[in-house]
């Protein structure tokens, strides 16, 4: 692909917000102000659904100082949407494109954002339109395919695992049943996260259910009574996405008028009735007697103040590499490779537009126990370093009494 004519460009970001998917967006604009062949730099208000009503921020007259704020902020700078651009929708995008003269299009979201990068590019390609697009990864759920994690998914973790250890302590201290309903539909990375500050054989979450293994209630119950028995205490972590073994999420068949987000789907995040359905199961069938339950919801993904260092300085890795593609390479998709070696690292690379657009991976079974309840090492091995570190913490009541 020959070397692109100056014109200007647009990013957005779309989806869920996560606690870093703003150092993406800093490392675009950071990016795109060492291009000589690229103008002026548009922010679009809410995504796609700016872009179609015109509304845009002029990102090269944001100050570094703003800038190195945004970047340590959660949450979407620009706004997001959970817009998904059908053919004639994104039809309406290229044509604002092609009245402000942008042939550069970077879109920083999960894989329906990809999907919309890959139809605008392709409807450009038919019609002759010059345009770079390019998706820069983004999602919690660390669900895409190709690239090894996802940017926002080790903060997230980081996120989800401080709270376990702190829920554990709490537990400790006050013995019972705690459940707590962790985001993820489809993919349990983010749930398995809840086991990552485990130091010591009795740490909880003592019981972790994920999407990719189905739980009858039986099961359930046998496992909390089990635990509940050797210990005389229990934490659990629970992914909102968990179903019966005859394949039908739990939250379905619970909730009587389900609730559907923008895209069909029954919603999960914004109720809390599996979390009470699970400590009425516990408490009646049971008969603890202390049974609590919390639901995370969308706690996890725009929480201030605690970035994993090695997320965010990923996250603004990818965006500026987003803005390096697209100025020789005509659309793609910014990836992660893990290196081998004792030492963590990454390195970035191109991936096609279509091999991420619309597609998912779930939690591979190497990564889930052999009862379907909890992690094995292999997880911790390769989502811990993603956290960039959790605190140590201790607790007396475990040393022998005099």
């Amino acid at each position: 692909m020959a070397k692109a004519a100056k014109a200007n460009a647009i990013v957005g970001q779309s989806g869920g917000p996560t606690g870093v998917i703003n150092a993406s967006l800093v490392g675009v604009i950071e990016e795109v102000k060492k291009h000589s062949q690229i103008g002026d730099l548009y922010g679009a208000v809410h995504a796609v659904s700016g872009i179609v009503k015109d509304q845009f921020i002029n990102l090269k007259k944001v100050s570094a100082k703003t800038l190195e704020l945004v970047a340590a902020s959660p949450s979407s700078a620009l706004g997001s949407s959970r817009d998904k651009p059908d053919e004639a929708y994104c039809a309406n995008i290229l044509e604002v494109f092609k009245k402000r003269n942008v042939r550069f299009f970077y879109y920083i979201g999960g894989n329906d954002s990809a999907n919309t990068c890959y139809i605008i590019n392709t409807i450009a390609q038919k019609s002759g339109y010059d345009l770079h697009a390019w998706h820069v990864p983004k999602t919690v759920d660390n669900d895409l395919l190709v690239t090894d994690h996802c940017p926002g998914f080790g903060t997230a973790a980081k996120f989800v695992a401080c709270a376990l250890m702190g829920d554990d302590l709490d537990n400790r201290a006050l013995p019972g049943v705690k459940i707590d309903v962790i985001m993820g539909r489809n993919a349990g990375f983010l749930t398995a996260a809840a086991a990552l500050g485990k130091r010591k054989d009795d740490d909880g979450p003592h019981l972790v259910y994920l999407p990719e293994r189905p739980v009858s209630m039986d099961k359930f119950l046998a496992d909390v009574n089990a635990v509940y028995t050797k210990l005389g205490r229990c934490v659990i972590a629970v992914s909102e996405g968990i179903c019966d073994t005859d394949g039908v999420i739990w939250t379905k068949k619970i909730v009587s008028s389900s609730e559907k987000d923008a895209h069909g789907n029954v919603q999960l995040s914004g109720t809390g009735a599996l979390a009470d359905f699970l400590a009425g199961q516990v408490k009646n069938s049971l008969k603890i007697k202390r049974v609590r339950a919390d639901t995370f919801g969308y706690l996890q993904r725009s929480f201030a103040g605690l970035q994993s260092p090695v997320d965010v300085k990923e996250a603004r890795l990818c965006g500026r590499q987003a803005v390096k593609y697209s100025v020789t390479l005509q659309s793609g998709s910014v990836a992660m490779k893990r290196l081998k070696g004792a030492k963590y690292a990454i390195e970035l690379f191109a991936t096609e537009l279509s091999s991420v657009a619309e597609k998912t991976k779930s939690l591979p079974n190497e990564y889930i126990n052999s009862e379907g309840n909890g992690v094995t090492d292999a997880f911790v091995k390769y989502a811990f370093p993603l956290t960039g570190g959790l605190p140590k913490t201790e607790y007396l009541g475990n040393y022998p009494r005099v």
